[in-house]
């Protein structure tokens, strides 16, 4: 029998196994008073320190020790002063349109305000479910490209899929993972081209285009939002079109974060949140 110790096995080697064990091991963090030794938190884990210590590093490349330092909940506030992202800038130069975005290469267009307004009525959406690195990910498209990226690991599967369906409720639902298999590789591979197809109101695409303009590993807060999109006063609604957004972690409403440096909401749940957040500014140092 293979030592369980001894090598990562292949269910270990799936993304959607690395965020539950990294969930736990937030848990852990947080309910610890001291950061926690590699031993300990391993331990916690029910693992070896070494074996621990290379799924781990598997999952975000740098040390449990450093990578609590970013899920700490000061973390936030350091991003804020050390890489703020002046979105009215970042617009200006034209970086919220199409090109490379975020570290991720994107093709989006969004649907007329009329074609919203039928509510999905005669729209063909596919979906399926799939494995990412913050745990399942129920993933929705159409023939333009992704519409839906939503994270079930914190609400659950059903209230993640009602979630959606509520937002087009007269479109045509057909599970078949294979027509946006390949969307969801690039996405979160980081490699080849990701097709959108923002479906929403005018005001919340023209939130979410700003929201595309932030660097991987840096982060704004909903004021500068606000004035990005030239409603400076606005920042309640610019906060719930942030909520609003359909697909999270490509249109990056996890590095929105309150003036305070408070992390604010998140509409998958605020743990997924902070690893993202945690697994992008430790990708960005590494």
């Amino acid at each position: 029998m293979t030592d369980i110790n001894s090598s990562i096995s292949a269910a270990e080697q799936d993304r959607g196994y690395h965020y539950h064990v990294m969930r736990r091991a937030i848990e852990a963090i947080d309910l610890a008073e001291e950061p926690l030794a590699l031993d300990e938190l391993a331990t916690q884990m029910g693992m070896s320190a070494a074996h621990f210590q290379r799924l781990f590093s598997a999952w975000v490349g740098v040390s449990p020790k450093r990578y609590q330092q970013y899920l700490a909940l000061d973390h936030a506030k350091s991003l804020l002063a050390g890489r703020m992202t002046t979105l009215e800038t970042a617009i200006s130069t034209g970086l919220s349109g199409s090109g490379r975005l975020h570290d991720l290469f994107l093709r989006w267009e969004a649907m007329s305000p009329g074609e919203f307004a039928k509510r999905g009525e005669g729209l063909q959406i596919r979906y399926g479910w799939f494995d990412s690195p913050f745990g399942e990910v129920l993933a929705m498209g159409t023939n333009r490209g992704l519409c839906g990226l939503a994270f079930s690991e914190e609400t659950g599967r059903d209230a993640a899929m009602a979630d959606m369906v509520a937002r087009w409720p007269l479109a045509r639902y057909v599970e078949q993972p294979s027509d946006v298999a390949g969307w969801v590789t690039s996405a979160f591979a980081g490699t080849g081209e990701t097709a959108l197809h923002l479906i929403g109101a005018p005001f919340q695409i023209k939130v979410w285009e700003a929201l595309l303009a932030i660097p991987s590993g840096h982060v704004t807060t909903y004021s500068e939002l606000a004035g990005a999109v030239g409603h400076p006063r606005a920042v309640r609604a610019v906060g719930t079109a942030v909520g609003r957004n359909p697909v999270s972690w490509l249109i990056p409403c996890h590095r929105a974060l309150r003036k305070s440096g408070g992390l604010g909401g998140y509409h998958w749940g605020l743990p997924v949140k902070r690893a993202m957040l945690a697994y992008e500014a430790a990708r960005a140092e590494a």
